[in-house]
C-alpha cells in the first residue's frame, strides 16, 4: 500500500497550505475566521452555535473567535427582536472585503500549486479527493 507515501505527501501539503494561508491572511484574518465570513456570505445570518460543524470546535471557542472578530469589525452581533436570549450574526463591510481577500489568497496559492500539473490531471485529482473524501469512514 502506499499510505506511508500518502501520508507525507498529505503532511507537506497541508503544511504548506496553511503557513501559506496564515502568512496571507494576516495580520486582519485567520483561517477559521475566513471560514466565519464565507459560510455569513452564503447564509446572510446565523446564530453561533451554528457555526460549530463548520469550525470542528466547542461552543466556548466559537464564542471566543466571534469576540475578536466583532471586536475587529468583522461581524455583527444582534439580538432577535421578538426572543432577546437568540444572538444573530452577520457579515459586516469590512468582513465583505476581508473574505474576498481571503478567497483571494487562497485561490492565488492553491493555482499556483495546481498549475504544476495539467488541467487533466487536475481534474483527476480532484476527483480522486472526492473519492477519498467521501468514502465510508471504516477504521479497523
Amino acid at each position: 500500500m502506499y499510505t506511508n507515501e500518502f501520508a507525507k505527501v498529505w503532511s507537506k501539503l497541508a503544511k504548506d497550505y496553511k503557513l501559506h494561508m496564515e502568512s496571507g491572511l494576516a495580520p486582519a484574518l485567520t483561517e477559521a475566521q475566513l471560514t466565519v465570513l464565507e459560510v455569513l456570505e452564503d447564509q446572510k445570518k446565523m446564530k453561533p452555535s451554528d457555526f460549530i460543524p463548520y469550525l470542528a470546535t466547542s461552543p466556548a471557542a466559537v464564542t471566543m473567535l466571534l469576540d475578536r472578530m466583532e471586536k475587529n469589525g468583522l461581524i455583527i452581533r444582534d439580538r432577535d427582536e421578538k426572543d432577546r436570549r437568540i444572538v444573530w450574526v452577520t457579515i459586516s463591510e469590512d468582513g465583505r472585503k476581508e473574505v474576498l481577500r481571503g478567497m483571494k489568497v487562497r485561490e492565488d496559492y492553491l493555482s499556483h500549486v495546481l498549475n504544476r500539473i495539467s488541467s487533466h490531471n487536475q481534474q483527476l485529482l480532484i476527483y480522486l479527493l472526492g473519492k477519498v473524501s467521501t468514502a465510508p469512514q471504516e477504521v479497523g
